[in-house]
């Protein structure tokens, strides 16, 4: 089965560090997504779950320059708590919080393609409906 090209990439906070860290190989996924026109989508909660306390702001700011940062609504709540139900009544911080990017990944146009470092959470939470990718 042939993939589409992707019209949206969403990043986990796993995929952010990497890009706050400078790391090469993410951010030349990102700028090549960038070249072919993909909004590169990271939420406002993950920029919180990404950064720590040695996070150089001036960085911070200048990667966020080049995303698109997406706010959490009232109704990706209310699709993150379906996702979870029907993932099997998950709960808790960290679902809580995939749940919401979760919920980002599936408004954004599709195809969509999340980098992550957690496959296993993202299938439970979407299924088939987004193309994930390991940081």
């Amino acid at each position: 089965m042939k993939e589409h090209p992707a019209r949206s990439l969403v990043l986990d906070s796993e995929a952010l560090s990497l890009l706050l860290r400078n790391d090469r190989k993410m951010a030349a996924r990102i700028e090549a997504s960038r070249q072919a026109g993909v909004p590169v989508l990271v939420s406002v909660l993950t920029i919180v779950e990404a950064t720590q306390g040695k996070t150089d702001f001036a960085r911070l700011n200048w990667v966020l320059s080049r995303l698109r940062v997406e706010p959490v609504s009232q109704e990706d709540s209310l699709t993150a708590v379906a996702l979870l139900r029907d993932a099997g009544g998950l709960h808790g911080h960290k679902y809580a919080i995939d749940a919401l990017i979760a919920a980002l990944a599936l408004r954004a146009p599709a195809p969509v393609i999340v980098l992550t470092s957690d496959r296993d959470d993202w299938w439970k939470l979407c299924g088939n409906r987004v193309i994930v990718r390991e940081t």
